[in-house]
C-alpha cells in the first residue's frame, strides 16, 4: 500500500475485480479489467504490475484507479489512470501519479513509464507535466505518449 497525505493506492484483490468486473456496465472497460485480472493472475510473483489499483481518501472512500500494463523487456511501464467526476481537479491524479512512479521506480528492473492521453485532454496532460512526465508521442500512439525516465543516483554517475 502506498500512503500519501489524502490517499491510500493498492493493488485491488482479485475479489474486488472479480466485483468491479461484474457491476461494470460499460463493454469497453469490463474488457479492460478482464484483461488486468487475467493478467495479474498469469504473474502471481509481478501482480502489482497488472492489477488495478484503488486510490481512496484515508477515510475510504473509494475515488478513482489506476493501472500498469506490466513491464516490458526494455524495463518500461505503462500507467493508466482515472478519478471519479466529483473528485477531480483536486490534485488527487497528481497525488497519485507522483506516489506511483516513487514507488515504481523501487524497482530496479523499471527504466522509464509511460502514459499516453488524448490530445484534448489538457488535464491529464497537466497531470503528466507536473509529474515530471515529457511528451515524446511516435505514430503508433493511440493520442499523446508521455515519459517519465528514471533519475540516475548522482553519485554513482559523478563517481
Amino acid at each position: 500500500m502506498i500512503k500519501t497525505k489524502r490517499l491510500r493506492i493498492y493493488p485491488a484483490s482479485k475479489n474486488q475485480m472479480e466485483s468491479l468486473i461484474a457491476s461494470q456496465t460499460d463493454d469497453g472497460l469490463k474488457a479492460a479489467y478482464t484483461e488486468m485480472l487475467e493478467n495479474s493472475l498469469q504473474h502471481p510473483d509481478k501482480r502489482e504490475w497488472y492489477a488495478l489499483w484503488i486510490i481512496e481518501l484515508h477515510d475510504g472512500t473509494n475515488i478513482g484507479g489506476l493501472c500498469f500494463k506490466g513491464i516490458d523487456a526494455k524495463g518500461t511501464a505503462e500507467i493508466g489512470y482515472g478519478i471519479s467526476e466529483e473528485y477531480q481537479n483536486q490534485g488527487f491524479a497528481t497525488e497519485t501519479v507522483k506516489a506511483v512512479c516513487e514507488w515504481a521506480f523501487r524497482n530496479p528492473e523499471l527504466t522509464s513509464i509511460t502514459a499516453e492521453t488524448d490530445s484534448d485532454n489538457e488535464a491529464s496532460k497537466r497531470v503528466l507535466v507536473k509529474c515530471g512526465f515529457t511528451a515524446d508521442c511516435k505514430s503508433e500512439c493511440e493520442g499523446l505518449r508521455f515519459t517519465l525516465t528514471r533519475v540516475l543516483d548522482r553519485k554513482a554517475t559523478e563517481g
